[in-house]
């Protein structure tokens, strides 16, 4: 086979055509007459790759030689989204892509759209994690991200006839995939099993079996700053040899027994964990991909050498824990520390201690993991001898510092009940240097309520650092139309590398001929919006009604029911005559969500929702005011799509539940209001943009928790609004499911008795303000106005400003070009 050269940088038009070409011959076997879309794409795809290879093996040079500590960011998701368009734009390459691919007789977007995207992430944490590392990449700071390069994905989701969520696989590597690139040569191993014995007065574990890690990397260029960071996700796969005599008698699923076992780690993101061995699969996963991550970054900073001084291991990596899924890391590095390299438990401790912090992403304690000692054990025996070690430390510590037993005993890293567990959230909190929220109110609430304990006995570990949503994906890409205003506008582009200068469009909010530009673009994003969806699913959406938009993981506290319920209260009053239809503010209400496999009453708010649009669809006395959308499974390109089109963005979570939230930054940086609850990011995006550019309803922190200590009743609430009971009643009384009144029965009683989120309670606020909404929407140059205002006041929401936070608070690191 022919090599290819590294191309020139920058290309040409005609140069990047030459290299099409030329990758279509040597790695794809076909001639642009020959080449389908496909072809193309991955063609391109190979071109671009090479392109960036120059910088990516500077970047990796000048961090393991230089003295700039790097960044690895462990994160169970990488919701990355496609990679063309965004690794176009990045390398100043997007022209001349368009220009070349024109040229050898392609559609540009058809070849984009060839790609398939990854679902290797659920939501905001995994997305959250493809925005750092590409402000990592853009800022120049040398990191890795480290994840698994999941076969399925998360599941890709379907609605059957009755509106139920079906989950099908997502296979989204059945087709080639030119980004990542398999290197077997620097695999790892990881151990399970066995048992601990002492060995000459050490402790020595004698593990039962491994699987081995093989690295997949993905190039993350960054913007304008010619530096190309690593996303390095883990492959499982078996050490056993495939047993041909077992095959050969016929015994075929007994032959590939170690393959599968092995395999099945990297298979599906997140398996369903209610029984045993899903419990012990999700924990295979974790320690899989932070053990093989810890070993590789040894590798990485210590080349060509079997005794690295690990002392300087914290002078070389900090590693951000996205959560407690790789928390189990920390007492891997112990355990490297200890028994492969030798040292004391003291000088492994503070390296330890010093190279991991912790990202903690919620409110809720039920979402704060914990595991089985017992399963701990069972799995990593070494590592539960090391985490009771610590856990001993840890009470001998609070002792010295006058804990009580009381408070010890709540702050137990392995609980010393009949049962015990370990929570690993504590061991992130103790062990790690920094612990961070994701907002001002979630970092506080952490240090009040979640970790108040922990807060009270190590304040000086506590920081803040509020989530953003990199402006490159999120409106260079997702919304050129904006862009080229916000261009215009200012005079410059240089707002994609800093978007604080999106304060210069505030004066132009009050320019009518700026606001009537941003409101054609804001149509001309919705009769897009509305093109993609009839193309994609069929429906038929009106652009010229008010786009309200939801979309956020189907889960209580994030109140789709709310949501729902408003609508067909709203639908009640059309059909009981007590509201004019002719006096109606047109909607399209929209939602994306996936609820988890096993979370019933969220799959069937799902149904629920998608069985009131079937009847509002159908009924002629709606006259086209409302409808609803429901995308089945919704994704990154989806929203790129929905994002840019949203005229009003729902954020109606219980306050004190949603840790941050990033949609709600994406929506106000591409021009939506927002309707809230003063929960999360909402604070602060309401505190910048303005709190007459925002609408805001129901319970506050404070309040929230005196109705929980009272005792909530919501039936109370289903009583005395007239609204709320009718629009209960049709769900009970089987209007949205052929007259069946028990197809909903379980979330009509979750309602009336339980309703631990208290949507019935914010019901009515919730209501009343939507007579707000419709006022300012009838005035729509004021309403586009206020919309240019929460453009020009978001640019605080950027991930670079997040990584620079990070920087100054948690990693004190900096630039390599710094």
């Amino acid at each position: 086979m022919t090599e290819l050269t590294a191309p020139k940088s920058p290309l040409t038009a005609n140069e990047f055509a030459d290299e099409i070409r030329q990758a279509l011959k040597y790695t794809q076997g076909v001639t642009p007459e020959q080449a389908k879309t496909a072809d193309v794409y991955v063609a391109t795809a190979t071109v671009v790759r090479r392109h960036l290879m120059d910088s990516w093996m500077k970047t990796q040079q000048d961090m393991i030689n230089g003295d700039t500590k790097a960044v690895g960011y462990l994160s169970a998701e990488f919701l990355m989204g496609k990679q063309l368009r965004n690794a176009l734009l990045n390398a100043g390459l997007t022209p001349q892509f368009e220009e070349a691919v024109r040229g050898l007789g392609f559609d540009p977007q058809a070849v984009v759209d060839a790609e398939y995207e990854p679902g290797l992430g659920n939501g905001g944490l995994g997305r959250l994690a493809a925005c750092f590392i590409d402000s990592l990449a853009s800022l120049g700071v040398p990191a890795f991200g480290y994840g698994i390069q999941y076969k399925y994905g998360i599941f890709r989701q379907e609605f059957d006839d009755e509106g139920r969520q079906i989950e099908r696989p997502d296979y989204w590597l059945s087709n080639e995939d030119p980004w990542g690139h398999i290197d077997y040569e620097r695999d790892q191993r990881v151990n399970f099993g066995g048992k601990v014995v002492e060995e000459n007065g050490k402790r020595v574990w004698k593990p039962s079996w491994a699987v081995r890690a093989i690295p997949v990397d993905y190039m993350v260029p960054g913007y304008a700053s010619g530096r190309v960071n690593t996303l390095r996700l883990w492959q499982a796969r078996s050490y056993d040899e495939f047993d041909l005599l077992t095959f050969n008698k016929s015994e075929y699923l007994d032959a590939v027994k170690p393959q599968v076992k092995a395999e099945d780690i990297s298979k599906v993101l997140y398996p369903e964990d209610s029984t045993e061995v899903g419990k012990e699969l999700r924990l295979e996963q974790q320690y899989f991909f932070a053990s093989a991550s810890i070993h590789d970054a040894i590798r990485v900073f210590y080349p060509d050498t079997d005794k690295p001084d690990l002392t300087t291991f914290a002078d070389k990596i900090t590693f951000q824990l996205n959560d407690t899924h790789p928390v189990i890391g920390i007492p891997e590095l112990m355990r490297i520390m200890i028994d492969e390299y030798g040292y004391d438990w003291d000088t492994a401790w503070e390296v330890t201690h010093k190279t991991f912090n912790y990202t903690c992403h919620t409110l809720l304690p039920e979402a704060l993991e914990v595991w089985p000692a017992s399963l701990i054990g069972k799995l990593l025996p070494r590592h539960l001898e090391i985490i009771e070690r610590i856990n001993k430390q840890f009470v001998s510590e609070l002792e010295a510092k006058g804990a009580s037993e009381d408070q010890i005993k709540r702050m137990l890293i392995l609980t010393d009940d009949e049962h015990p567990v370990v929570r690993m959230a504590y061991l992130a909190t103790y062990a790690g240097s920094n612990v961070n929220g994701v907002a001002e109110l979630h970092s506080q609430l952490l240090k009040d309520v979640t970790l108040r304990d922990f807060s009270d006995v190590y304040p000086a570990k506590f920081k803040n650092v509020t989530n953003g949503v990199t402006p490159r994906r999120f409106i260079k890409l997702a919304n050129p139309r904006l862009s080229e205003l916000i261009t215009e506008g200012l005079g410059t582009d240089k707002w994609l590398e800093d978007l604080d200068l999106l304060e210069g469009l505030a004066p132009l909010a009050q320019d009518d001929e700026f606001v009537k530009k941003f409101a054609a673009v804001k149509h001309e994003n919705k009769v897009a919006f509305a093109d993609f969806s009839k193309q994609r699913y069929g429906a038929e959406l009106d652009a010229n009604t008010m786009f309200d938009t939801m979309i956020k993981r189907l889960h209580e506290y994030k109140r789709q029911a709310l949501k729902i319920l408003e609508i067909i209260a709203t639908y009640s009053d059309i059909k009981s005559g007590k509201v004019n239809v002719q006096d109606i503010t047109p909607r399209t209400y929209i939602f994306g969500a996936k609820a988890a496999p096993g979370y019933y009453l969220a799959k069937m708010t799902i149904q629920l929702i998608n069985n009131v649009a079937k009847v509002i669809d159908n009924d002629p006395d709606v006259n086209g005011k409302i409808k609803i959308f429901f995308p089945w499974n919704y994704n990154i390109e989806v929203a790129q799509m929905l994002i840019p089109a949203t005229e009003l963005d729902e954020q109606i979570s219980q306050a004190g539940k949603e840790a941050s939230g990033t949609s709600n930054m994406k929506f106000a940086l591409n021009g939506a209001l927002t309707v809230g609850t003063l929960d999360g990011a909402n604070v602060e995006i309401r505190e910048r943009v303005g709190a007459d550019n925002f609408f805001l309803f129901g319970m506050t922190v404070d309040e929230v928790e005196k109705m929980y200590e009272q005792g909530y009743d919501p039936s109370k609430y289903y009583e005395a609004d007239p609204r709320l009971k009718a629009a209960i009643d049709m769900v009970a009384d089987g209007t949205f499911s052929n007259g069946d009144r028990n197809t909903y029965a379980p979330l009509v009683s979750d309602w009336l008795t339980k309703d631990w989120f208290m949507t019935l309670a914010d019901f009515s606020a919730y209501h009343d303000i939507q007579a707000d909404i419709d006022a300012l929407y009838a005035d729509q140059l004021e309403w586009n106005r206020k919309a240019i205002l929460n453009v020009a006041n978001s640019g605080y929401f950027s991930s670079d400003r997040s990584i620079k936070d990070y920087l100054d608070r948690i990693w004190h690191t900096r630039s390599l070009d710094k």
